[in-house]
């Protein structure tokens, strides 16, 4: 891992890039929501190993290190002559102010900071340390080359300094509150969202439906029909336990829920508790078995002898060991076909090609699973603590300048405020998902067992359709292609030009969207996709519509109410569950 910022020739400079506002906040932060990635988690010994890695590199090369540094100071000698190319990447909105390029002062303290980076970079990488210490270089370096940029300085940031001017320095004072209020409600991170305009169950979350099964670990929605006929085999979706189902509803235009509805599908979504300590019993085979206990109630209650089912992101994860159970207990033929969205199961190369993958040992395991064991649960604010360190850029240091050096609130928007509005994680479910990540059961079968029944996902045959996104760094789309191969190569794999999250919320109506789609009938999926022919312009869920329908039975008269005697409605969706904070 390089630091982010990159440095260019200045002939290649953007001119035209506007300043970053409330529109940019929102693009970068919904591209990095909160994920399964986080969970290992990083203590201040594993920051020190990374400082360590790169205090070694200098200590292993001295006269190495010496020549670096002899090439930086004739790079700012440069700079300071004004003879420097180096410019940021035009991608760069921290530098898009016309000021970083035409102020004496600005444009000089700009490129001392991209020679910088540069020199830190060229140093690591030519070091003498193995590939996992470099990584690791890295990483502290990037992390203190970005906490450093003249971008996030109050007197040199020419936005903010104009808006000082303007405000008479209220903007400062402003910020100062914001600062105060973050360091007092938001455990001392910048605020990304202000959620007070958004209500679930009011302006989200508002698809129409019962809540028609509860236990103590989840509510089951049933979601109404809106057409006259709805086909007869039912989808039962399941969502991470990291975060709330509502992501597929947040308003109805983009409302993956009502896309249902209006097919002709009928619906059912699990919706998870938001456990606290004394739940740190809850592991992997308790959320799998809740999944046949699902599947039961809706198959009861639509007279389906079978269903098709849903997986997203970590929830997929759960589908899987669910599945490998029902086929190692010879109950596979409840499920029919599968739909996994943004769902990477080969959990040890998804991992590997991640920061965090860089600290993974055994002993990091060993201490993440101990801690989490000893609070119950691990928290939703501590998981997005550890994420956006991940990516400071855009979720810390873009929001120290909008909320601390502009005096600005947050920006309200619903995708992060559902982000925002975390869950937890029992203990045992933390630890199941760690052991994911070490050994990998759903590519490595018998290394694993749910509720007593070893995980062999060769065993599992069901019909699959897996999306991925282009610009998915968080379960990137070679991962999910993966996924896809391991039901074989008649598997419908279908690659969308989004981000994770956008991905899935990926209504019909935008003329910016395409997808890829093909059989994952390639190993490669490299070589899968230059074989996928043309793409398909606008929402892939046109096509899943065809899919599923094709996949879901008969046609049906609606039925008038949700629920049935056996399983009459207990309340109104989204239920009580959701609320839980």
């Amino acid at each position: 891992m390089t630091p982010s910022t990159k440095s260019t020739p200045a002939k290649r400079r953007s001119k035209t890039v506007p300043v970053k506002g409330d529109a940019q906040l929102i693009l970068e932060a919904s591209a990095n929501t909160l994920a399964a990635s986080p969970l290992i988690g990083l203590s201040a010994r594993d920051v020190g190993a990374a400082a360590g890695a790169l205090v070694d590199a200098v200590v292993r090369a001295p006269r190495k290190a010496s020549r670096h540094l002899g090439s930086l100071a004739g790079e700012l000698r440069r700079v300071l002559k004004g003879d420097s190319e180096l410019a940021p990447d035009p991608r760069d909105r921290r530098f898009a102010d016309p000021a970083w390029q035409n102020n004496f002062l600005l444009k000089r303290l700009l490129q001392a900071h991209l020679a910088s980076q540069q020199e830190l970079t060229r140093f690591i990488d030519e070091s003498d340390l193995d590939m996992v210490g470099k990584g690791r270089a890295h990483f502290i370096g990037s992390l203190l080359v970005d906490a450093l940029a003249p971008s996030n300085w109050p007197l040199s940031n020419p936005v903010a300094m104009r808006k000082m001017i303007d405000t008479g320095g209220e903007n400062f004072v402003q910020g100062l509150r914001n600062l105060l209020d973050d360091l007092r409600h938001n455990h001392g991170m910048p605020a990304q969202v202000d959620r007070s305009p958004f209500q679930v169950g009011v302006n989200v979350a508002t698809a129409k439906g019962d809540v028609v099964f509860r236990n103590e670990m989840f509510e089951l929605l049933q979601f109404a029909p809106t057409t006259a006929e709805v086909y007869q085999r039912p989808v039962v979706m399941s969502p991470p336990q990291i975060n709330k189902y509502y992501a597929i509803d947040l308003a109805a235009e983009k409302s993956l829920i009502k896309w249902a509805q209006d097919s002709g599908v009928q619906l059912f979504i699990v919706s998870w508790r938001n456990p606290t300590a004394e739940h740190r019993h809850w592991g992997l085979s308790d959320y799998a078995l809740c999944l046949d206990q699902a599947v039961d109630v809706a198959r009861e209650i639509t007279g389906s002898a079978d269903v098709n089912m849903w997986g997203t992101c970590s929830g997929g994860m759960t589908l899987a060991a669910y599945l490998a159970w029902l086929a190692g207990t010879g109950k596979q033929q409840k499920v029919v076909n599968t739909t996994w969205a943004v769902c990477v199961l080969n959990t040890k190369a998804s991992l590997d090609q991640t920061t965090l993958g860089l600290f993974t040992t055994p002993a990091t395991l060993r201490k993440a699973k101990a801690a989490s064991q000893k609070k119950g649960v691990i928290s939703g604010p501590e998981m997005a603590r550890m994420f956006a360190w991940m990516r400071p850029n855009d979720l810390i240091w873009n929001y120290w300048v909008n909320n601390y050096l502009l005096g600005n609130k947050p920006p309200a928007f619903d995708i992060l405020a559902w982000n925002n509005d975390t869950t937890r994680l029992p203990a045992q479910l933390h630890a199941d998902y760690l052991d994911l990540a070490d050994c990998n059961p759903f590519v490595n079968p018998g290394v694993m067992s749910i509720a007593g029944v070893p995980i062999d996902m060769r065993k599992v045959k069901v019909g699959a359709y897996v999306v991925g996104g282009i610009t998915d760094h968080i379960t990137p789309w070679p991962g999910c292609y993966g996924t896809a191969r391991l039901f074989g190569a008649d598997t419908t794999y279908v690659l969308a030009n989004a981000g994770h999250l956008q991905s899935l919320v990926n209504p019909p109506g935008s003329g910016k969207s395409y997808y890829f789609c093909a059989p994952a009938k390639q190993k490669d999926p490299q070589r899968w996709l230059k074989q996928a022919g043309e793409r398909t312009a606008g929402s892939w869920w046109i096509h899943w519509r065809s899919w599923i329908q094709a996949r879901s039975g008969e046609l049906l008269p609606a039925p008038k109410h949700c629920g049935s005697q056996q399983y009459p409605p207990l309340c109104s969706a989204p239920g009580t569950y959701v609320h839980e904070q």
